[in-house]
């Protein structure tokens, strides 16, 4: 992992911190704990019919909107309509497909594993590229994230 002088985000990718725990991912209190474990974390999240959810393929998890406001989420908003809203509330988010980066509201480089990064830079999924160069990064988002 990279060396640096300023501390390294580190965000579990939808709540995992030491591997892909599908039955639990995005499950609000699955998220929670790796909040108190010191890590901040990637969550999807959903607005259908004026309701919050989080869930991958899927709104599943029904969450208040103060859920979305804690400190250390970075929520990617699967419909366009939670992007609006959550840039309305001032929710730490995103939006993102296929790019190669995506600007958080925060103004960090979502960044698609394996292309350039910078200063700025979050590394989604490094664990899934063989020789990226992390040094100088802002953060990493994996499923891994205790091993960091």
């Amino acid at each position: 992992m990279p060396t640096r002088k300023t501390k390294l985000i580190l965000i579990a990718h939808r709540g995992n911190i030491n591997g892909p725990e599908t039955a639990k991912e995005n499950e609000p209190g699955y998220v929670i704990e790796a909040l108190q474990k010191g890590y901040d974390v990637e969550v999807d999240v959903w607005l259908m019919a004026s309701q919050w959810w989080l869930g991958h393929d899927k709104p599943t998890y029904k969450v208040e909107g103060d859920f979305l406001m804690q400190n250390g989420l970075w929520c990617h908003a699967k419909n366009q309509e939670a992007l609006v809203e959550m840039v309305e509330l001032g929710v730490h988010c995103f939006w993102h497909q296929n790019d190669e980066v995506t600007l958080t509201s925060r103004k960090f480089l979502w960044t698609y594993p394996g292309k350039k990064l910078t200063s700025r830079s979050i590394a989604v999924m490094p664990e899934r590229v063989s020789g990226w160069e992390l040094e100088g990064i802002a953060g990493i988002c994996s499923d891994y994230v205790e091993n960091c």
